[in-house]
């Protein structure tokens, strides 16, 4: 199989569960660090248009998405699953409210005016000005909590999380699973990016305690990689059939009465509009896979989740 490539940066929350889903599963994988905000020329002749952080290359097969990410992991190596077949239903259900409501929330405690201020501490005030401007735009279909809205939800999700890692080592069972990744990068983020912020954690031991055990996991075995490099090992290989990649499903799925072949675009539904334009060459239970074009990448698929993503029949199509 081709190699594992992750185009991410350190601070990225969604990269750190990946990262750490990696380094669970003891997988090797090539590190690619993009840049935090716009422009990506790099990143977008590889997705057609999608730009948040991670995305995962293998050869010409672009996966977007972390619980996408997840899937592909679970693919490429079953032992030890991310979805043991007793948790599967849950741990899915409880990593879909890790990735929206409480990630939001511990970013919305995480980034206000203090947190923000210490994370561009040592940047120029233009630095964090363009932070702003990129997130914003990537924002315009998402209601963003207050602080102290985001402040009190936090403090509750924390006990939550407290309750559940009281019982277990893990939140549910003795061992990890797709729920524990998920739940953690958020308050990563608090621990490790905004430490001043990180009071927050102390009502919850159990949840530290929680947390040490994920961190010991670690990234696996990582081999720095270049941005232009990937660019040459899309341009070099295939993409691999529809029906055929690292996701496990492949029966068409109608659902928008938009056959295969068409020109679609994907957008997702609330945080990062920016659209992806191709072919629809799948349409499963599952996913999404279009096949592009790039004249610096040449013939790439893009893969996407349903769960999260809207598909839209092209602009004059």
């Amino acid at each position: 199989m081709p190699d594992l490539i992750l185009h991410h940066y350190p601070s990225s929350p969604f990269s750190e569960k990946i990262r750490l889903a990696l380094g669970y599963k003891k997988l090797a994988w090539k590190s690619v660090i993009i840049p935090a905000i716009m422009p990506k020329p790099d990143v977008l002749a590889l997705t057609g248009g999608y730009r948040k952080t991670p995305f995962l290359q293998v050869g010409a097969d672009i996966y977007c998405d972390s619980a996408l990410i997840c899937d592909v992991l679970e693919h490429v190596q079953a032992e030890p699953p991310l979805y043991p077949p007793h948790l599967k239903g849950v741990a899915r259900v409880f990593a879909q409210w890790a990735d929206t409501t409480l990630f939001w929330a511990a970013m919305a405690y995480n980034l206000q005016p203090k947190g923000a201020a210490h994370v561009f501490a040592k940047a120029p005030p233009e630095a964090a000005k363009a932070f702003g401007e990129d997130r914003k735009a990537m924002s315009s279909n998402m209601v963003r909590l207050r602080p102290g809205d985001a402040t009190s939800a936090y403090r509750s999700y924390l006990r939550r999380i407290a309750h559940m890692a009281e019982e277990h080592d893990y939140l549910f069972g003795t061992d990890p699973c797709v729920a524990d990744f998920a739940a953690y990068h958020g308050l990563w983020y608090t621990r490790a990016q905004v430490p001043l912020m990180a009071d927050i954690l102390n009502a919850t031991p159990a949840v530290g305690e929680w947390m040490d055990r994920m961190a010991a996991i670690g990234h696996g075995a990582m081999d720095k990689f270049g941005s232009a490099d990937a660019i040459t090992v899309a341009k070099a290989a295939e993409p691999m059939p529809a029906g055929q990649n690292l996701l496990i499903d492949s029966a068409f799925q109608d659902d928008h009465g938009i056959p295969l072949g068409s020109a679609v675009s994907i957008t997702a539904e609330t945080f990062g509009p920016e659209p992806t334009q191709g072919v629809l060459i799948a349409a499963t239970r599952t996913h999404y896979s279009l096949q592009r074009e790039d004249p610096r990448v040449g013939t790439v698929h893009v893969h996407f989740p349903r769960i999260g993503y809207v598909l839209r029949k092209a602009e004059g199509a």
